[in-house]
Order: C-alpha cells, then sequence, then structure tokens
C-alpha cells in the first residue's frame, strides 16, 4: 500500500504532471495541497477517467488540499474542528487498509509563518498546538493514521542545505520544532528516518538561483505515522523526478510504502 504527499503548487498548472505521476506510480493515497483553485474548479472528472475517487477543500489564490484515492474515502473532515480559520489547510478521511481494517489519513499544508517576528507565525504556532490537540483525539479513534503533508517546518540540521546560515530562520527556528516534537511524542514516527536516506535528501528547491540544480533545498514535506504502522513501513523515498519537470513544483513528491 503507497501513501504519498506532494504540494503541486496549483493544480490547475500541474494535472497533467499529476496524472502522469499517478499513472507511473499507483498510489493508494495521494494527498496534494496548495491546489489554488476553487472547489468547483477541481478536476474530478479527470482524476475518474484515470481511475481515482477524490476529496477536496479548495480556496481561490492560496491553500488547497484534497486527498486522491484509489477507494473513495469516508468520514471527512476538513479543517481543524473547533479551530476557526478562514484557510483551506486541512483534509482527513478513512480508507480501506492493505491489510484489512482501515486507515485514517490526515493531508495538511502547514502554515508557512513567514517570519518568526510576524504575526503569520504567531498564526502558525497556535494552529500547530490546534492540530497536535485535534490528531491526539484521531488517534485514540484510529491506530493506524498518517499526518502528511506540507509541514513547512525541518526536524533538524540534516533537513537543511545550509545549516548556519539559515538557523533560526522560517521553518527551522527552535519553536516550530518544539511543536513538530509534540506531534511526534504523541505516538508519530518520521516515517523517512526509518530507513537509510542519500544525504543531502530535501523535498523543497527555491526557484531562484538554480537551487534545485545545486541541491540547496530543505526537507519540508513529511510523513508521520502512528506506532501500529510503524512496523509494517517497508520504503520512503523522496521522488525528485518530477521536479526535473518543465514548470515544475517547487516540492517532490514523498511516498510511503506499507506492507499487507
Amino acid at each position: 500500500m503507497k501513501i504519498a504527499t506532494w504540494n503541486v503548487n496549483s493544480l490547475s498548472v500541474r494535472l497533467p504532471q499529476v496524472l502522469d505521476w499517478l499513472a507511473a506510480h499507483p498510489t493508494e493515497v495521494l494527498a496534494l495541497q496548495e491546489l489554488k483553485l476553487t472547489d468547483d474548479k477541481f478536476p474530478a472528472a479527470a482524476l475518474a477517467e484515470a481511475g481515482y475517487q477524490a476529496q477536496w477543500f479548495g480556496q481561490k489564490t492560496y491553500n488547497g488540499v484534497a486527498l486522491i484515492s484509489k477507494a473513495e474515502g469516508t468520514d471527512v473532515v476538513k479543517n481543524i474542528p473547533g479551530f476557526e480559520d478562514d484557510m483551506s489547510r486541512v483534509i482527513a478521511a478513512t480508507f480501506p487498509d492493505s491489510a484489512g481494517g482501515t486507515v485514517r489519513v490526515i493531508g495538511a499544508y502547514f502554515p508557512n509563518g513567514q517570519a518568526p517576528d510576524s504575526d503569520k507565525f504567531v498564526y502558525k504556532m497556535r494552529w500547530l498546538s490546534a492540530l497536535r490537540d485535534w490528531v491526539g483525539g484521531e488517534m485514540q479513534k484510529h491506530p493506524n493514521l498518517v499526518l502528511l503533508g506540507d509541514y513547512n517546518i525541518t526536524f533538524d540540521e540534516l533537513d537543511m542545505w545550509d545549516p548556519v546560515a539559515l538557523a533560526g530562520t522560517i521553518h527551522c527556528t527552535d519553536a516550530e520544532r518544539e511543536k513538530l516534537q509534540a506531534l511526534i511524542d504523541l505516538g508519530l514516527t518520521d516515517s523517512f528516518r526509518l530507513f537509510d536516506q542519500p544525504e543531502k535528501s530535501y523535498s523543497w528547491w527555491d526557484y531562484r538561483e538554480f537551487a534545485f540544480r545545486r541541491n540547496r533545498g530543505l526537507r519540508i514535506d513529511h510523513i508521520l505515522i502512528s506506532q501500529a504502522l510503524t512496523a509494517r513501513a517497508s520504503a520512503c523515498v523522496i521522488d525528485r523526478a518530477p521536479r526535473k519537470n518543465e514548470r515544475p513544483s517547487d516540492h517532490a513528491p514523498v511516498v510511503l510504502t506499507l506492507a499487507k
């Protein structure tokens, strides 16, 4: 069973790339972020023609999340219950598990935060606290749980192309990492770090200054899994190939494989 995340940075622009990627990499659930389109513009028909169901939560210009799946998702939740938010950042659904039973998948586009001294950073901290509280409750109901998406947070220096220059900057602050650790403390595991990975493995590269070509990136797209799924994780990889496309997203897909 494969579960993946990809910030596509505009689904209307990147739809052909998503369809091509799914054709080459059949995936049970693909979480998308930054759809950048309203619900009525979502390409449900094109995905259905490719054999995929979809649940989506769009927003004009910015944000927007979706879960693309082979089987229909149930018990769909949009955004964090009880947290007032006018931004489309979270979508959750329950899917059949290849091992029997179900798996709860929460796809999220975490706030960027802009800068540590900004109002947007304060919002990010509040949002992360609310997410943790909600996810904790979800884990009590769903032992098989995956929390994945564009976190806009690095775990540590291994996730940064230049740990010295980037220390304390957005995505790399102690405050953000403490909130990320609070999610781990719920009993979640960074599936990527379960396996030996190439040095300087990143999932995002700025469009400017040939950052991808020079591998000046950050690992900010993560797949966290509950303890029940950890023993079944057989691989987690960053697929850099789509970042080489013409007009690519600035993010690459991250793919988790679960054994039955």
